[in-house]
């Protein structure tokens, strides 16, 4: 783990800055002179390409303001908020002696051109020097120790910021707040809350919305909602729940599919009569649609009078996802008639919606259309969406043929989505040169061995799978395990593959699954014991299939559920298999309830023994 001892020093050589003499060569577009140094500032935020600060910066440098810390920093913010922040670290190195205005201006550029290592190594560097840190410095540096995961630095940046004095300046303390969120340390940024003089005050808002998100994203709604429900209860009347909070609030569940408590916070909205405008009708379009529930999505769309193209797009994904292709190509035409015209979002949810209809002569058209009508660029994920329409129909040659005429270079999921098409039409052949793609470009991708090692499983290879599996150990390369997210009486419960005795429920749980396998086994089910991976007994299948991660959450959900209630939600982080596919068919037959599996490509709704995506995902 790094800590800020061992963080780099930054000794990059800086980029040659334009000296008098080439400037003397360089036409400018500066037409009057310049001759005290607050004139250039304006000069240099209306700048609006790189080239006029480099003709700016030559200016600055021929009328002998070198020394000026107040353009050096203007500069450096400027070029950085230009994408230009390799000359902005060229401006920083070439000025002496650099103060904290300079220092914050480098930071907060490299921090928005998401170099977060170069800028906590420009940190260290401020450390080393004159300059001392101030409430400036610290919000950017909190969150690049946030972005690298940095745990240990983050308990040593917090020791900084109180020594320092600056932990109750609330931009601080927001940022601190929201770092332990995103570093999963949920503990530590309560306590911050908790600790923090300002949570009751008016301008507080931020470090509310802070924590409500990250206790919905660790899946403690009770948390979350009891904060959400305290906010109006405070001691001054302007501190409530606003539309940020709404959303962010909204955004959070959406993304674990609580459903429950997105049901409270809707309810919530209608009871303070909030606007239902184009925000806060994304956001509950988008939390219905992520949560299972695709009616109440459209419910609240055509309610919503205030849309822009975000909205759009999202009811067409949820349309997409939920396998709804005639309503998403319908809500696509009913844009248009709108007088709002399609961006890549849009076509990503169309091709999305033919990839899972299977509709591939509409998908293609589509994607053409996209290039030729509306002159949009195909990006890496539209060109997947290509790969994936193809092989799911069975078309692999055209899929390979289409790849390899692609105007850019595959990457990972290119060569990943044919892989899998290839696995499901027992295509070896083209899988193994997938593979072999993907294994270029990322020897140590876990993905690319688990793919390989498959589709040799999928035919009976199972020597040849070994052998990739053995490769795999010998090199180092981990696999992450499957997890699903269930949720129960406004909690959501976690469950991992394979972990046996984890929940304090486990034993129950397992007896659970066993009685659903013993009922579905007696109504025709058959364990799909090839989509296990090593070639072991037939019985020790059975057991390896039984800890997949969905078949957990379901025994859990319906022990602790009231029999022929509401649907069962749960959340997959992977791809379901073909096995926890056929027996949550069963299940919904024997249990009489719907049961909706969202996992990494879609949405799969189980109800009466057939499931929504007829059996083609």
């Amino acid at each position: 783990m790094k800590t800020l001892a061992a963080l780099p020093k930054q000794t990059s050589a800086p980029a040659k800055l334009i000296s008098p003499s080439t400037a003397a060569r360089t036409p400018t577009r500066i037409a009057p002179a310049v001759s005290t140094e607050s004139q250039f500032v304006p000069l240099i935020h209306a700048s609006k390409v790189v080239l006029h600060l480099r003709q700016i910066h030559a200016q600055i440098l021929l009328q002998g303001f070198s020394w000026s810390s107040l353009l050096a920093t203007q500069l450096v913010s400027a070029s950085s908020l230009r994408n230009a922040i390799d000359y902005s670290i060229s401006v920083f190195s070439q000025y002496h002696p650099k103060n904290v205005f300079l220092f914050n201006a480098l930071i907060r550029g490299l921090v928005k051109n998401a170099r977060f290592e170069v800028a906590l190594s420009h940190f260290v560097l401020m450390l080393r020097s004159d300059a001392r840190p101030d409430r400036m410095t610290y919000p950017f540096v909190l969150k690049s120790t946030a972005q690298l995961f940095l745990r240990r630095l983050a308990g040593e940046l917090h020791c900084m910021i109180f020594k320092t004095g600056v932990e109750l300046d609330s931009f601080v303390e927001v940022s601190l707040a929201d770092m332990y969120v995103k570093i999963e340390e949920l503990g530590y940024a309560l306590k911050v809350f908790d600790e923090s003089p300002h949570r009751l005050d008016s301008r507080s808002t931020l470090l509310w919305n802070v924590l409500i998100n990250g206790c919905c994203k660790k899946g403690d709604i009770v948390k979350a909602m009891e904060l959400f429900h305290t906010m109006p209860g405070m001691l001054e009347e302007n501190v409530r729940p606003n539309d940020f909070t709404v959303v962010s609030a909204l955004s959070a569940c959406a993304k674990i599919g609580a459903v429950e408590a997105g049901l409270r916070i809707h309810k919530y909205i209608k009871d303070n009569r909030f606007r239902l405008n184009a925000a806060i009708g994304t956001a509950l379009v988008d939390m219905y649609a992520k949560c299972g529930n695709i009616e109440s999505a459209s419910q609240v769309f055509s309610e919503t009078k205030e849309r822009d193209i975000l909205t759009w797009s999202v009811m067409i994904w949820g349309w997409a996802l939920h396998g709804r292709f005639q309503q998403a190509v319908q809500c696509s035409k009913q844009m248009l008639r709108s007088g709002i015209k399609p961006d890549e979002v849009v076509f990503l949810a169309l091709l999305t919606a033919c990839t899972h209809a299977g509709q591939v002569d509409l998908g293609l058209n589509i994607f053409d259309s996209m290039r030729l009508d509306y002159q949009i660029d195909p990006s890496m994920k539209h060109y997947s969406l290509i790969v994936d329409l193809l092989g799911r129909a069975g078309r692999l040659n055209e899929a390979l043929k289409f790849i390899e005429e692609m105007p850019i270079n595959p990457d990972l999921v290119i060569w990943g989505t044919l892989f899998c098409a290839c696995r499901a039409h027992k295509n070896v052949e083209i899988a193994e040169f997938a593979v072999t793609k993907l294994l270029e470009l990322e020897p140590k991708h876990p993905g690319s061995y688990v793919f390989l090692s498959n589709a040799y499983a999928a035919v009976g290879r199972w020597e040849d799978a070994e052998r990739v599996r053995s490769s795999m150990q010998d090199k180092g390369v981990g696999k992450g395990p499957g997890w699903s997210h269930v949720e129960v009486d406004g909690q959501v419960h976690r469950f991992v593959a394979g972990d046996n005795a984890h929940h304090k429920d486990a034993n129950e749980i397992h007896q659970k699954l066993e009685e659903i396998m013993s009922g579905a086994r007696k109504q025709g089910y058959m364990p799909g014991t090839e989509w296990v991976l090593h070639n072991i007994e037939e019985e020790e299948k059975e057991d390896a299939l039984g800890s997949h991660s969905e078949k957990l959450a379901l025994a859990f959900a319906l022990i602790q559920t009231s029999p022929k209630t509401a649907p069962i939600r749960i959340v997959k982080n992977l791809r379901i298999c073909g096995d926890c596919h056929s027996l949550m068919k069963y299940a919904s037959i024997m249990s009489q309830r719907e049961i909706i599996v969202r996992d990494i490509k879609r949405f799969h709704h189980f109800k009466d023994g057939t499931c929504s995506c007829g059996d083609y995902w």
